[in-house]
């Protein structure tokens, strides 16, 4: 089976110049002038027993004025780094190159699907990049993970593409380990999550699916930064770009629409060393805000089309089902008042305002006039068509070989 393996790589402005409003926001990006984790963990993956696939590094910048610095960066230690593998390259030069050849093919409608800016279309050319080096499954890692178990690869083979009690295995998820060795989430719970009690209802579904046996079953939960997913599923289904986070187990979701089940394998973990997150808890939340409301409104919009599953909150779990259900906005309500009552008592009034924000943003989304169920049944439509099209052995080799990529 012919394996690519994806890390995207997030950075962003110098530590000295600062986040800036206009720059996307992701949850740690390097800034420029510190190491970072990319160098770890491409050298971790020569602890890899098994080393027969490509690896595909995805350079991506937070701000548009430093993204040539970015890629510059990032080719320096690809090239400085020993993860015993071919490592390939895919930043903004070469999403140039395949933005040209799409007009010069009269393709320009693909290209919105094609871009480096937030986590779900960068999570799409994770895919695309497995689909253009003909691969049958695509394995996703992020860049603050380290590989200590030499048989991960091995694992992560084992069942993706075959059938597993009546079902075909096409997508498979790890898990993390942290660095106090445990897979829960090691966070104190304060007075303000009572009615915003994420991190609980996250370790109490950890539990029940990673803590016991069998080994594979199936999950309402994914990490993007440990899954394995096949061909028949990537081809298919993209992530959505309307989601800023959460991306992940929103492609579960999809998937299931589509009839694709996830599967944990809980043997398959990979440790997570992350660096700490630098936004504030009200970003945070915020971010959560509109990333449950955007799929609770994809699940209430459905409606019956040939082809396609119903997909219910009750069936996603402890998590993310709880967040999905009538009840949110009055969680997302009572948890703000709360967290901004922490923000005054701390004499952080911004901080305060910021939360009744959160507020009125659960009421008016930034995607009010948006049928997200409509909006993702037409995103698919154009996602296998651009996959259909580069299915062409002369389209893609024909541009593997402008990229300078490998194309047997």
């Amino acid at each position: 089976m012919k394996i690519t393996m994806v890390i995207p790589s997030y950075w962003g402005r110098k530590k000295s110049k600062g986040w800036r409003s206009s720059d996307s926001v992701y949850d740690h990006p390097t800034p420029l002038d510190e190491e970072g984790t990319l160098e770890r963990a491409l050298n971790s993956v020569a602890n890899l027993k098994d080393k027969n696939f490509n690896l595909v590094v995805l350079g991506v910048s937070a701000a548009e004025d430093i993204q040539a610095e970015v890629e510059s960066r990032i080719t320096t230690i690809v090239a400085n780094s020993i993860p015993g593998v071919e490592t390939l390259l895919l930043s903004y030069s070469h999403l140039a190159t395949i933005h040209h050849y799409l007009t010069e093919h009269k393709k320009e409608r693909f290209i919105p699907l094609l871009q480096l800016e937030g986590y779900s279309n960068v999570r799409n050319l994770c895919l695309f990049a497995a689909h253009l080096l003909g691969s049958e499954a695509v394995v996703l890692i992020d860049d603050d993970e380290i590989f200590e178990d030499p048989q991960f690869m091995e694992k992560a083979q084992e069942f993706i593409g075959k059938e597993f009690e009546g079902d075909e295995v096409l997508a498979v998820a790890g898990y993390y380990i942290n660095p106090d060795g445990d897979f829960l989430i090691n966070k104190e719970a304060l007075p303000w999550m009572t009615h915003w009690n994420k991190v609980d209802c996250m370790n109490r579904v950890f539990q029940e699916i990673i803590g016991k046996e069998p080994r594979l079953k199936e999950t309402p939960f994914v990490f993007g930064g440990n899954a394995v997913i096949h061909r028949k599923l990537f081809m298919s289904v993209p992530f959505d770009p309307a989601i800023t986070r959460g991306e992940d187990i929103d492609f579960l979701i999809n998937a299931r629409m589509f009839g694709f089940k996830f599967f944990l394998d809980n043997q398959l973990s990979i440790k997570h060393k992350a660096p700490p997150k630098p936004h504030p808890e009200w970003r945070k939340v915020r971010e959560d805000i509109f990333r449950f409301i955007y799929e609770k409104r994809k699940l209430d919009a459905q409606e019956p089309v040939p082809g396609m599953t119903e997909v219910t909150a009750d069936e996603l779990g402890v998590y993310p089902g709880e967040f999905l259900k009538d009840d949110l906005e009055e969680r997302i309500f009572r948890s703000n008042l709360m967290l901004a009552a922490d923000y005054l008592i701390k004499g952080e009034p911004e901080g305060a305002a910021e939360c009744l924000k959160n507020i009125h943003f659960a009421r008016t989304p930034p995607f009010s006039d948006l049928n997200p169920f409509q909006n993702f049944i037409r995103l698919q439509k154009e996602w296998k068509d651009l996959m259909e099209f580069f299915s062409s052995e002369k389209v893609y080799k024909d541009l593997c070989s402008q990229l300078g990529y490998p194309h047997d």
